[in-house]
């Protein structure tokens, strides 16, 4: 077995402050080491600049940067401008996502799913880039059944995918299992699990009504009795995400993938926690 790598997912800051404190969990994490940092990209496009300006300031302090790049509401030559743009300031990797329509947009563009980006990436690119996809354990929000699910992630990686990064769970059976499925489709690429640590009981459970993750009914009980002692919640987080992350990791996954929100303090306990090396 390969030896295994670790990643931490940003967002692009949209304020002065919040530029300073990206700079400063940067800062906290960078010594662990992490193999690269994603930065996520917005609906059509909308931080494309702020995601840019992000991964350029990752990839000078000497970690390797992977911006997001979503294709829905977007354009051929579009995204072939900023393919060309990340290839020319040495960008080799790249989360290549279909995206969510941006409110108030009401063309699609011309790419419908994210396979068709990843085949347009290769075919613009060849091998330049090291391209990772999405996979959901606990299957899209919007698949019309787990069967076509586990087919579009198949064509995702048959159209030139390296390998995926899943949507965070808290069930580690469901990634398992979906391992097992797409492997039984003849799907070998690392699927490397989403972890998200757990800070916010609301924002938990907002996030999750939004991308279809379950959140366990005595998980959501028991963060929602501590009401607003946040000591308690991050407390109680910590031991449910690190003992999810110990069965992953015993399970033999090839890697972890911190879902930071832009903040050091969880994803850096965890990671003390499960004695992780970069």
């Amino acid at each position: 077995m390969q030896d295994r790598y670790y990643s931490f997912e940003f967002f692009p800051p949209k304020t002065p402050e919040g530029r300073e404190k990206l700079r400063n969990t940067r800062a906290q994490l960078a010594p662990l080491g992490p193999k690269y940092i994603s930065v996520t990209f917005g609906a059509g496009g909308t931080t494309q600049q702020g995601t840019l300006d992000a991964v350029l300031e990752i990839q000078r302090d000497g970690i390797d940067a992977a911006p997001h790049l979503s294709c829905v509401g977007s354009t051929r030559e579009g995204i072939r401008e900023i393919l060309r743009t990340y290839r020319d300031n040495g960008i080799r990797h790249i989360v290549a996502l279909r995206g969510d329509m941006p409110s108030g947009m009401g063309e699609i563009g011309e790419f419908r799913y994210a396979n068709e980006l990843v085949e347009f990436i290769r075919a613009e690119t060849g091998d330049w880039f090291q391209i990772e996809v999405a996979a959901y354990p606990e299957y899209h929000p919007q698949a019309r059944s787990p069967r076509h699910d586990l087919e579009n992630f198949v064509r995702k990686v048959k159209a030139g995918a390296d390998s995926a990064i899943t949507q965070y769970f808290f069930n580690a059976d469901a990634y398992f299992r979906f391992v097992d499925d797409v492997r039984a489709l003849g799907v070998d690429v690392p699927i490397v699990p989403g972890i998200m640590p757990i800070t916010n009981y609301s924002q938990l459970m907002r996030f999750s009504e939004m991308c279809g993750a379950e959140v366990p009914r005595w998980v959501a009980k028991r963060l929602e009795s501590f009401s607003d002692d946040r000591e308690a919640i991050r407390a109680f987080g910590l031991d449910v995400v690190t003992a999810l992350c110990e069965r992953l990791l015993a399970g033999g996954v090839p890697g972890l993938h911190f879902y930071t929100l832009n903040a050091a303090g969880a994803t850096k306990a965890i990671w003390q926690r499960l004695k992780l090396q970069g």
